[in-house]
């Protein structure tokens, strides 16, 4: 992953000094991917980091910032400073115009080469900024409207959009069904790899699997034709309407970097497609079934689940249908974080980080059941406000890495103090 920053200096310093002076900084700011650029072009997508190398550049710095800004090319002014040449002062100068101006910003100050603490800090902010950027690129396709029980996340396409710069392409179920029908139960193919190494088939026929394939593949058709990188599926009508599940091809999709979900969920869908530009993982978007505010233990479940996130995979019927293929698979222990996107613009977010305690097998609930340990705060603030009825997991600690960039996010479209809150929250959730 590279990043840019533009080295600013006073022509008031000899450069060939200054240089050396600054070597170091800027040898480790290439350590961690800084492509050095100059104050031009200002319309380049990428934000870029400032580094701030001397006193003296408070217009310059401002003058390329508003031109960004004159352009539509909203985001923060990202700040590098360090202890000599007035560095410090002149990020602090900037800064306070920024606000006054109503926009946001943060000065990293790097206090040497060996400052860890603060190349970590540039570095997942550029990592936060480079999944944005990547996530405006991509092409969610909409399958069928979203479920009607989804009041609270069912959003319009010009909301995702405007937020984010996703293209969403709209696309009816009977374009899948169409696709499904050029061959609805395919006898073999490499699908058939998940019936095989299966450890249990409980009340699947191999007729019901190969309809579940034909899903799949008239899924992997339209992913094909409209260029998608992710989708989200209506998935019941399959159930109601054609007796089958879409829960084995969300599965495999999503295995295949193909990020897949459920019900027509559009903030759900959204935030999967946004970790795994941050992390490179497949979440795992569920229900959350059960949950004890006295001790921070919760359960998730649902009928689908990513192939490459989960072992000893059992193959059952839909939950709520009896029909068709649900997935019950195994995760991996280890430290997990749940989250959430939601509220009517997507500007929203809630989060907690915990432990993986190991998978159930109950009656009355969907197939894959997770029991995941976080902080009871965590839970009663989920109980006080939900953003919406499913939640993301996804492996590791995440929780700081998603808050900045959805603040990333924010302050490119609703700056005001956005940055800052995020570093606060990012701050306390560590």
């Amino acid at each position: 992953m590279s990043f840019l920053y533009i080295r600013v200096a006073s022509a008031m310093h000899d450069a060939g000094a200054l240089s050396a002076a600054l070597g170091g900084l800027e040898g480790a700011l290439a350590g961690i991917g800084g492509v050095a650029g100059g104050l031009t072009p200002a319309n380049r997508a990428e934000t870029p980091f400032y580094f701030v190398a001397t006193g003296g550049v408070e217009n310059d710095v401002m003058r390329h910032f508003r031109s960004r800004m004159h352009q539509g090319q909203r985001g923060p002014a990202l700040l590098i400073a360090h202890p000599g040449h007035n560095s410090l002062p002149a990020a602090m100068e900037i800064l306070a115009q920024v606000r006054q101006e109503g926009e946001t910003g943060r000065i990293y100050f790097l206090r040497g080469a060996e400052d860890g603490g603060t190349l970590r800090a540039i570095g997942q902010t550029a990592r936060c900024l480079a999944a944005n950027q990547k996530l405006a690129g991509d092409r969610l396709g909409v399958i069928g409207p979203s479920s009607d029980w989804l009041v609270a996340s069912s959003h319009r396409s010009e909301i995702v959009g405007n937020r984010f710069g996703m293209r969403v392409v709209q696309i009816t179920l009977d374009e899948l069904r169409a696709r499904i029908a050029r061959d609805p139960q395919p006898p073999d193919g490499p699908e058939y790899d998940i019936w095989e190494s299966s450890t249990v088939q409980e009340g699947v026929s191999r007729e019901a699997f190969a309809r579940a394939v034909g899903v799949y593949r008239g899924l992997r058709a339209l992913v094909e034709e409209h260029r998608l990188t992710a989708l989200t599926l209506r998935c019941f009508d399959l159930v109601t309407q054609d007796a089958t599940t879409g829960c084995l091809a969300l599965a495999r999709l999503a295995a295949e970097g193909i990020t897949a979900g459920c019900e027509g969920d559009i903030p759900s869908v959204v935030l999967l497609r946004w970790l795994w530009h941050l992390s490179g993982e497949a979440g795992w978007m569920a229900n959350v079934a059960d949950m004890d505010a006295s001790t921070g233990e919760m359960c998730l479940a649902h009928c689908t689940v990513p192939l490459c996130r989960v072992k000893d995979l059992r193959l059952m019927t839909h939950f709520e249908s009896g029909l068709g293929v649900g997935l019950d698979g195994t995760f991996s222990s280890g430290p997990v974080t749940i989250l959430r996107l939601g509220g009517a613009q997507l500007e929203l977010g809630w989060g907690a980080e915990g432990e993986w305690l190991g998978n159930q097998h109950a009656d009355g609930l969907c197939r894959t059941q997770a029991r995941i340990q976080v902080a009871p705060a965590a839970i009663a603030e989920l109980l006080r406000a939900p953003l919406g009825n499913h939640v993301i997991m996804i492996p590791g600690k995440m929780l700081a890495l998603f808050q900045e960039a959805l603040a990333l996010n924010l302050a490119a479209n609703s700056p005001r103090r956005a940055l800052e809150t995020a570093v606060a929250e990012s701050a306390k959730s560590g």
